[in-house]
């Protein structure tokens, strides 16, 4: 079956915007075999970058080059086959987008993928590409990757290039990728390696390949499970993902230990802050002159950006020292930290709001309250999917400190080959109709 029926025979999920026709491979090399798809907001030469917008697809030109990760996935062999669906201009955690429509879950269309890397996250879910690219700013990768019960990579801030990608908020803005093996992802990972002079937050970034000496044995590490408010508000499946996970690290020889950051509330309130700000600012002139061609849900936030006070940001940015001092005292202690990816497994579409610590609070908003503090001092993350007897899948997220993207897929490797986490099967497509 081509990559095309793959999608045609998927289309109730939803994950593309836009399927292209004839893909080829534009080098041999490590990942020759493979299939990607990108995040619409990483430029494909010939297409319009949409970042989920009408308004992009009505103003901008196609693009004249790919973005740098999408040049490098296909100098390393991959085959782009096509552009994926996602909240407006990233600023959400469900892909319930206005214009595009909903990514439905492959684990239970009715629910969430999650965002706002939804269409990534759900195409590489349900086999349709082996990789696939997305954008985290405030866990827009590892939300979708919990919820869709696959692996997804934030790396350190700086790491992977964001040339050619679609801005959102450039203090926080992190590419990183998808797959359902972490051996796969570490080769994809290694393919888009290297500092880019497009983007100068990564003009500089190191080049440190990882896929040598995955499958080294595993030293004896520190390993802090995060209390406080990385507990607090958690669904039962949320605590029983992060228990399976920790007893897994202790019998591959690890020691556990309760951990804590207690500025995280206050980095997650500056995040939100920063974030509204930044968002609202790029976005400034379409807010006023076409502010009915937004997503409500992600207008509104803008609006209320733009009418924040501008020391706000200062005091966001003091915040987010503080909170990063913490975390460096934290990995003085302790060699990797665990906590839920997400509060809890997918909700139903359509639903607004979702239970968090007996509150019924907003979906969009909320399902990245544990990935949001993390992103906002740029360390590396990965969301693992936990192999427990949850109804449906949801992942545990595992901090190194910054640069360490190797321990996270090292650690990732062992989970995955001793069965701790790993992909569930997907519910075989609904039946459609026969043609008349």
């Amino acid at each position: 079956m081509s990559h095309r029926q793959r999608i045609e025979a998927r289309a109730d999920l939803n994950c593309f915007t836009t399927v292209l026709e004839t893909p080829v491979a534009e080098g041999e090399g490590p990942l020759s075999g493979t299939t990607f798809a990108a995040k619409d907001l990483f430029d494909v030469a010939g297409h319009i970058t949409l970042a989920g917008s009408t308004i992009n697809r009505d103003t901008l030109p196609p693009a004249t080059q790919d973005a740098t990760l999408v040049a490098r996935l296909k100098a390393a062999g991959s085959v782009l086959v096509g552009m994926t669906n996602m909240d407006e201009y990233a600023y959400g955690f469900a892909t319930e987008n206005a214009h595009y429509g909903p990514t439905r879950n492959p684990h239970d269309p009715s629910r969430l993928a999650g965002g706002s890397s939804g269409g990534s996250a759900a195409a590489v879910a349900a086999g349709l590409v082996d990789v696939a690219l997305g954008s985290d700013t405030n866990g827009s990768i590892r939300v979708p990757a919990s919820l869709c019960g696959i692996y997804g990579l934030k790396p350190t801030f700086g790491r992977l290039s964001r040339a050619g990608v679609f801005p959102f908020v450039h203090s926080l803005d992190h590419a990183g990728l998808f797959t359902r093996d972490p051996a796969l992802m570490a080769k994809a990972y290694d393919a888009m390696l290297g500092p880019d002079s497009r983007d100068p937050v990564c003009s500089k970034a190191r080049a440190e390949p990882v896929s040598p000496a995955l499958h080294a044995p595993l030293p004896p590490l520190r390993v802090g499970v995060l209390g406080g408010f990385f507990a607090q508000g958690a669904a039962a499946e949320a605590h029983e993902a992060v228990a399976h996970v920790a007893q897994g690290l202790a019998e591959l020889g690890c020691t556990i230990a309760p951990a804590l950051l207690d500025g995280a509330s206050q980095a997650r309130s500056a995040a939100f802050c920063m974030t509204a700000m930044e968002g609202g600012s790029l976005h400034a002139a379409n807010l006023r002159a076409r502010p009915l061609d937004f997503d409500p849900a992600v207008r509104d936030r803008m609006l209320a950006g733009l009418l924040m006070p501008a020391d706000l940001h200062l005091a966001a940015r003091r915040v987010r020292r503080i909170f990063a001092d913490q975390a460096r005292a934290a990995f003085a202690q302790f060699d990797l930290l665990l906590s839920p990816a997400t509060p809890c497994s997918a909700p139903q579409i359509g639903v607004p709001t979702v239970e968090i610590d007996g509150q019924q609070v907003p979906v969009r908003a909320n399902l990245g309250m544990y990935c949001q503090p993390i992103s906002f001092i740029g360390l590396p993350a990965l969301s693992v999917p936990a192999l427990c007897d949850t109804p449906l899948p949801i992942g545990v997220q595992m901090i190194a400190p910054a640069w360490a993207e190797a321990r996270l897929l090292h650690v990732a490797v062992h989970l995955h080959a001793h069965g701790i986490t790993g992909t569930r099967p997907i519910p075989s497509p609904p039946q459609q109709d026969p043609a008349p």
